[in-house]
């Protein structure tokens, strides 16, 4: 046995060691998810495809872990000659033991904080691969993200949200570490390529460096076993791009034989929001028409802070001795809905087997104390315990700990995440005849005031909107949304509205709209929340 795979053999060992002495939570605050050996080999070998043969390989991983990448570097070198190595671990927990690992190899492996650091022109590198850190924004302090902002418009020259993850810092500040005409490449989730957040790291890539493919997994073939998330790899050269260059995307198999593949010209990308319609479709053509939007004010529904809490059954209710008029009724999650279409019973409730309300009053605690003690009773117990409900994000910041959003009954809703394909639906619209609000996984849709006007005097036209929107092509609510790993599909209220819906808007334009004014004080509401 060759002492490279006997080392290769230790290194798994060790890994799976070092994991099972952290817990899931310290993990995932830590964003430490190892990247498996074939998936590394597959990186390293398109990486040096990438680099002039004639060059040796000055390497820089700035989240080293237990060396995943170094090892598939050292397999993988060919007729390449390795001139350096440097690499940067922030937890002593993986970097001890992975110094004495590789304490024999040529690599320079620092136990510190990468994002602290700048490099000296020794220290530069022409390879540079990386699966930086999965950590979400939450568990960045305040403080800490103002200086990774700070820092990485110095590096870079962009500022990026601070809803960003911690591995858009990382690619935004390895641009310092990088010589000209460097190759890059980083295995981070494609979640940038569709959210908010994203907008900087690709512009960054479009106008910093020269975007030379984005290999996007199958979500359904999850690449890591211990994180849900959908995860591509970015490829970049050191280098500005030209006017005609072109971008690869490929999705799908494995990077050297993927399932799919198109080349896109780089100009077109900057205008396209959603870069994980590539490869299965071209650029998308400007929307000619309506949109869902146009018809429909699009909500998330509420956001309780805590349903356990909040929301009781109607026994419960009776139970407590609660005012049953402090309370609305509100639908269950979507897995308890057996049927697309919610009936209501003669109080509005829907007829379902289980009947939910959740708390909804804005009264002052005291005039509560005084008018229904035992609901101020109720209330005061979400103070108790080690994790008091009072003391929830969404709980905190509201002027009253648990007052609701203004969510009125929509008439259809959408479910705000799913699983399914190009053939079966990952999302259900549901036509809603009750007086029950819907919590925050579903997206409630109300009629702007023309539509309005036109389902007051064609009651039935409701149902025949709703019969279109559950016919939309499968396809084509997937363009539009984004997907996690293990094939999880969400669509987000600005998404939902920008679905093209010409045959909608022609059902309302047949019907006899005249001068019937809708419920303005419905959409005063629905406006203002």
């Amino acid at each position: 046995m060759s002492d490279l795979k006997q080392t290769e053999q230790i290194r798994l060992r060790l890994q799976a060691e070092l994991d099972d002495e952290k817990t899931m939570l310290e993990r995932n605050q830590m964003g430490q998810y190892a990247t498996p050996p074939s998936l590394a080999e597959q990186i390293l070998k398109h990486g040096l495809s990438l680099l002039d043969q004639n060059k040796n390989v000055r390497f820089l991983d700035p989240a080293f872990g237990t060396g995943s990448f170094f090892s598939a570097l050292l397999k993988t070198m060919g007729d390449h000659q390795l001139s350096s190595a440097t690499a940067f671990e922030i937890d002593a927990h993986y970097g001890d033991p992975a110094q004495k690992l590789w304490g024999r190899e040529n690599i320079n492996l620092k136990l510190e904080d990468f994002t602290r650091l700048t490099p000296k022109p020794t220290e530069k590198s022409n390879l540079v691969i990386c699966n930086p850190p999965y950590v979400r924004h939450q568990h960045i302090a305040s403080g800490e993200k103002q200086r990774l902002q700070l820092d990485t418009y110095n590096a870079c020259g962009h500022k990026l949200s601070g809803l960003a993850g911690l591995y858009c810092y990382f690619l935004g500040l390895t641009h310092k570490w990088l010589e000209p005409g460097a190759i890059s490449g980083w295995l981070i989730p494609s979640e940038f390529m569709t959210v908010n957040y994203g907008r900087e790291i690709k512009d960054y890539l479009l106008k910093e460096v020269t975007l030379l493919q984005i290999h996007r997994f199958n979500p359904k073939d999850a690449q890591f076993n211990d994180a849900l998330v959908s995860s591509a790899v970015v490829w970049f050269k050191n280098e500005p791009p030209t006017n005609t260059h072109q971008v690869k995307f490929s999705f799908g198999g494995s990077l050297e034989k993927p399932t799919n593949t198109r080349i896109i010209p780089h100009q077109d990308l900057s205008s396209m929001d959603k870069w994980t319609r590539y490869p299965e479709k071209g650029v998308r053509e400007k929307t000619q028409g309506p949109t869902l939007g146009d018809l429909f004010y699009i909500k998330r529904g509420i956001a309780t802070g805590d349903n356990k809490f909040f929301i009781l059954t109607l026994d419960e209710i009776k139970k407590r001795g609660l005012p049953l008029e402090c309370f609305r009724p509100v639908l269950p999650s979507s897995r308890y809905l057996k049927n697309d279409v919610i009936q209501a019973d003669e109080n509005g409730w829907p007829l379902l087997d289980r009947k939910l309300f959740v708390l909804d009053t804005d009264l002052p605690e005291e005039m509560l104390k005084a008018t229904y003690p035992r609901l101020a009773a109720y209330l005061e117990s979400g103070r108790a315990g080690e994790a008091p409900v009072t003391e929830r994000y969404i709980c905190r910041h509201r002027k009253l700990w648990y007052s609701q959003e203004t969510r009125p009954a929509a008439p259809i809703l959408c479910t705000y995440m799913g699983r399914g394909s190009a053939t079966s639906r990952p999302f259900r619209f549901i036509l809603n005849y009750s007086d029950a609000t819907a919590c925050n996984v579903f997206l409630m849709l109300y009629p702007k005031p023309s539509l309005q006007a036109a389902i007051e005097l064609d009651p039935d036209l409701i149902k025949r909107i709703w019969r279109d929107l559950n016919d939309i092509e499968p396809e084509k609510l997937l363009s539009y949304g984004r997907v996690y790993g293990g094939g999880l599909y969400k669509l987000e209220p600005k998404e939902l509205r920008s679905i093209p819906v010409k045959g909608i808007e022609n059902l309302a334009q047949h019907s006899e709209v005249s001068h019937v004014p809708a419920d303005t004080a419905r959409v005063r509401a629905l406006t203002a929340a």
